[in-house]
């Protein structure tokens, strides 16, 4: 088996036959709007049939979005079994086609737990929770919903007992329950030094298995199967065209050896159809996940919620009560933290200051008394923006009143709202399909990269974009005239570029 170890081989023998036992219990089937009739392990449904699973049925996959897109109704339940799915489908594809790599059952279903639970941490609305709410309301702590998945991973299989039945189907623990987290989060010891002095900084599988680690969450080049999900998934729900078939990369994927470690690759002729794959992503990004609207409402329910915050008390472990921002410290307080907060701050009957403005924020979404968004600009080169530059730059819009005209209303600060959003291909700055390693059909062994200048002249040179929105509180045409004019004056006192409508808004600025 390619194994030295006498006590290794002994335990994947011990794991085989227990997984030999169990294989005549019948998988469930599901179906599945995106990839059909899905079967799925008994092993799989007993972690979804836990109360710490059931409760992503409750949050949407696109948070504030679903406001502007009547149809992305759609929960981080769905994704998550698609992930599981697709996770299977992948590596099972490169068992069959590559028995030398030597997965094994363990690895398949290692996997596909991983690809299940990874989504296991988000919160209310999902990426407003971990990127807008929670840096809001404790800046001083570094949280992910990455690590929070692990965490509920972890508090899952203690409190629903499923160690027995892990190990009655074949896992080896703890190794096992180690690589699963690997997958969702990377590398356990997240100390720099440390990992810098490992060759192999993963505990879970070792180095000749280093490609299992690409397939859940790629840290390679971002190509994974959850984004080929959520990119099928939401563009179906959206009602956008997906121009990435995922189904091709599977059929392609190999794992080649590429400078002393195990990658996955794929075809040459397939370089178009990856550069597809993060064109969509750009274009969701842009067209939803981005959209001006969708980001101002889920900028309002994080203004309802910090306003909230010390108001909305969840009990936890050993009966303790957390706040909202203080529940991702307890995961039995967190599991019971979803989208549903949001109709608990609307409903409730509390008559504190700040919890009847929240509650006011709230019913301005529901009636769509929304801020108004006064346009867009860009710097010249992208900038690290951080939330105190975000205050100065609403206060200087403040006082950037224009020198003609007479200016009727008098603004504040806190009447202007700048949202920085960046436009990326998945890595930043950086071209991922330079990461990713190409085979030709005459040489199944031999991994290679294909510049961008060797696939189209059509192909962005530039692979990030950042874009400076700004918004006003107050809904009067008076004050919306006059922002608006404070708008451009601030984008000519920045050097930023002119919005799209700058010469009908200010004709008296000229030119910017």
């Amino acid at each position: 088996m390619g194994i030295e170890c006498l006590g290794d081989r002994l335990q994947i023998f011990h794991s085989l036959r227990k997984l030999w036992q169990v294989g005549m219990q019948s998988n469930k089937v599901f179906n599945d709007p995106i990839h059909g009739h899905v079967e799925l392990h008994p092993l799989l449904i007993k972690i979804m049939d836990t109360p710490q699973f059931q409760r992503l049925r409750h949050i949407k996959q696109l948070g504030g979005a679903y406001f502007v897109f009547p149809g992305a109704s759609h929960n981080r339940f769905e994704h998550s079994i698609g992930v599981g799915h697709l996770a299977g489908e992948l590596v099972k594809a490169l068992h069959e086609r590559q028995p030398k790599l030597l997965i094994s059952p363990r690895d398949i279903l290692c996997v596909q737990i991983a690809g299940l639970c990874h989504d296991l941490g988000h919160g209310p609305f999902s990426h407003m929770f971990d990127k807008s709410f929670i840096p809001k309301a404790r800046p001083k702590k570094k949280w992910k919903h990455e690590q929070a998945s692990i965490n509920m991973f972890d508090y899952l299989v203690k409190k629903n007992r499923l160690r027995p039945v892990m190990k009655k189907h074949g896992l080896v623990l703890p190794e096992d329950l180690v690589f699963i987290k690997e997958q969702i989060a990377g590398p356990m010891d997240t100390s720099s030094s440390r990992r810098k002095n490992l060759q192999w900084p993963y505990k879970g599988r070792r180095k000749n298995k280093s490609f299992l680690y690409e397939i859940v969450a790629n840290q390679t080049n971002a190509i994974d199967v959850d984004k080929w999900d959520y990119f099928a998934r939401d563009c179906h729900h959206l009602g956008i065209q997906n121009n990435f078939d995922h189904r091709r990369s599977l059929m392609f994927a190999r794992v080649i050896n590429v400078d002393g470690q195990k990658h996955i690759c794929t075809r040459d002729k397939e370089v178009g159809n990856l550069y597809d794959m993060f064109y969509t992503r750009n274009c969701l990004h842009r067209r939803a996940y981005q959209h001006k609207v969708g980001n101002i409402i889920e900028f309002m329910i994080t203004e309802a919620f910090l306003k909230a915050d010390q108001f909305i008390q969840i009990e936890g472990s050993r009966g303790k009560m957390f706040s909202l921002s203080k529940a991702i410290d307890d995961m039995e307080a967190y599991s019971k933290l979803t989208d549903h907060v949001f109709e608990q701050i609307l409903h409730s009957p509390s008559e504190e200051h700040d919890m009847v403005e929240a509650k006011k924020i709230l019913q301005n979404i529901v009636c769509r008394r929304l801020y108004k968004c006064l346009g867009e600009t860009r710097a010249k080169e992208p900038m690290t923006v951080t939330q105190e530059m975000i205050k100065e730059w609403e206060a200087d819009l403040a006082k950037s009143v224009p020198q003609c005209g007479v200016q009727e209303v008098q603004l504040q600060p806190e009447d202007f709202v700048v949202n920085v959003v960046v436009f990326n291909y998945g890595m930043k700055g950086k071209n991922p399909i330079d990461k990713v390693r190409f085979y030709c059909k005459n040489d199944l062994t031999t991994a290679y990269p294909i510049p961008h200048g060797q696939v189209s002249r059509f192909l962005p040179k530039c692979f990030i974009e950042q874009v400076i929105r700004v918004y006003c509180k107050k809904r009067d045409p008076k004050s919306l005239k006059a922002a608006k004019k404070h708008f451009v004056q601030w984008c000519s006192n920045m050097k930023f570029s002119k919005p799209q409508d700058g010469d009908i808004i200010a004709p008296e600025l000229g030119a910017v």
